[in-house]
């Protein structure tokens, strides 16, 4: 073919993402973040999240769909004091709330529900970035399952194995990172520039 493009690595993308501008639904579990300090990551890991007693959706743990949403907390925070969990968030049964003084702004859970819902670009003034954002009432319902973001590699490392021991997933991978419930993973250098990768990584891509 005289069009042929030369390219080597890939990209896995998983059909069950959840774009930050679509309605989760309820009973369903997703894939959140929540940033927070550095110093408090390993009592997080370790203990759970623990509720906010107050907040623009009232009280609850406050995560979001949106990582760049996540990247900005704890505001007024040096990049490097800070990290980003990735979270499995079983959501429940959800609200939405898209405007000020909505009725069940700080309401939602005594009427029922288990996470309430900000969609992107609401009517919310307090959000000046339009990006989504959830308040889940039970702390119990997120699953702190790796760390996104953290400046410090060392630290991020100890984070990550704190986080597979307290999930029981000891046994992972170095490339991929996820679990090895079959057995040792076939990592084996790349056919074209010679990093070592696994069959299961995310993505791959080659650097000249």
């Amino acid at each position: 073919m005289d069009d042929a493009i030369t390219f080597s690595g890939w990209e896995a993308v998983s059909d069950n993402t959840l774009s930050t501008d679509e309605d989760p639904k309820s009973g369903r579990t997703y894939t959140m973040y929540h940033g927070t300090h550095l110093r408090i990551a390993k009592t997080i890991v370790t203990n759970g999240f623990q509720q906010s007693k107050d907040g623009m959706l009232g009280a609850g743990v406050y995560v979001s769909r949106n990582i760049d949403k996540a990247k900005c907390y704890p505001l007024n925070t040096d990049k490097k004091e800070k990290v980003v969990f990735k979270l499995k968030v079983r959501v429940g049964k959800v609200k939405k709330i898209d405007r000020d003084n909505h009725p069940m702004q700080k309401t939602w859970h005594q009427n029922g529900f288990d996470c309430a819902w900000v969609p992107p670009n609401s009517s919310i003034s307090a959000i000046r970035t339009g990006r989504e954002e959830d308040c889940v009432w039970d702390p119990k319902r997120i699953t702190v399952v790796d760390v996104a973001c953290c400046m410090d590699d060392a630290k991020r490392k100890d984070l990550r194995k704190m986080i597979h021991r307290q999930n029981g997933t000891d046994d992972m991978c170095s490339r991929c990172h996820q679990n090895k419930p079959a057995g040792r993973h076939d990592i084996q250098p790349c056919w074209d520039c010679g990093e070592n990768i696994c069959p299961f990584q995310r993505k791959h891509a080659c650097h000249p």
